[in-house]
């Protein structure tokens, strides 16, 4: 019921307000940063997978959880990680224009990516059922749909958009959150069993996966504020979205556990991130108060 309902109704509603946020010249605008997007989506898309292999073989993750963890390493950063890249002093307009190529692209290559990985990594005596022209479709309607009425309600009617984008932000972080007490509530028994095999694996893939997009940042010769943005962008992933397709589309309980699990532990680290950024206005604001 949650993951059927309540999730894709909150994505629904977190993707209309980035496309609320969003106009034609984010999408312009990456071709002011071939080389920063180039290396994000390289990152993202190529080395983020392949890292995330890596971990659950180092773990020897049993298969549910470790396919949970690598359909995670799919779903590309949305929402969340612009406005941690905001809060953390990174360069918002690479993360926004890096979530404006994502939206297009993800609804497409993550349905197809998750059943090319079940048909490799599933025996023949395990059968899970994965429609991918409904997961397609579901996508589409989830995902790009949602951005695209964004856009165009913000070119037509600038001026309420405007005044309702914050609340209609508001709105999806509460559904988000409600969405994820109520997973945690309904399958507390389970996380409880998994989270003490999951919880390193998870840390180690957030943290790794955060110094590789910073490493690729530093190769790619990225100013200080693209370093960060990279570092969130590949570091912190989609949960929302990965929760999607494995509870709405799998329908199975342990996939979704590892991405729930990440959802909740991939926080962490990303105020860390946030704390260490703005150490300098914590230190004045002690010192002002002392």
């Amino acid at each position: 019921m949650i993951t059927q309902l309540f999730l894709p109704i909150a994505l629904f509603i977190i993707m209309l307000s980035v496309g609320l946020a969003l106009t034609l010249s984010d999408f312009k605008r990456v071709l002011k940063y071939p080389r920063a997007i180039f290396f994000g989506i390289t990152a993202q898309f190529f080395l983020l997978p392949l890292l995330g292999i890596w971990v659950v073989w180092i773990f020897d993750l049993p298969l549910m959880l470790a396919l949970g963890l690598i359909i995670l390493t799919l779903a590309p950063g949305g929402a969340t990680s612009n406005a941690i890249t905001l809060l953390a002093r990174g360069d918002a307009a690479l993360s926004v224009s890096l979530t404006a190529l994502l939206s297009v692209v993800t609804p497409f290559t993550l349905p197809l990516m998750t059943a090319l990985l079940l048909k490799v990594t599933l025996d023949d005596d395990v059968s899970i059922a994965f429609p991918v022209g409904q997961a397609l479709m579901q996508m589409l309607l989830i995902t790009l749909v949602p951005v695209l009425l964004g856009m165009v309600l913000r070119h037509h009617y600038l001026a309420i958009t405007q005044r309702i984008e914050k609340s209609i932000r508001r709105l999806a972080f509460l559904l988000m959150v409600a969405t994820v007490i109520m997973l945690v509530v309904s399958r507390w028994p389970m996380l409880m069993q998994v989270l003490p095999v999951l919880y390193l694996p998870v840390f180690t893939l957030v943290l790794l996966a955060m110094l590789m997009g910073y490493a690729v940042a530093v190769m790619g010769r990225l100013d200080d504020p693209q370093r960060v943005s990279l570092t969130i962008e590949v570091g912190l992933q989609n949960a929302g979205t990965a929760l999607l397709v494995t509870g709405a589309l799998l329908q199975n309980a342990e996939m979704s556990a590892s991405a729930l699990t990440y959802g909740v532990l991939m926080q962490l680290p990303a105020f860390a991130l946030i704390a260490w950024r703005n150490r300098d206005v914590f230190i004045r604001q002690a010192r002002v108060m002392t």
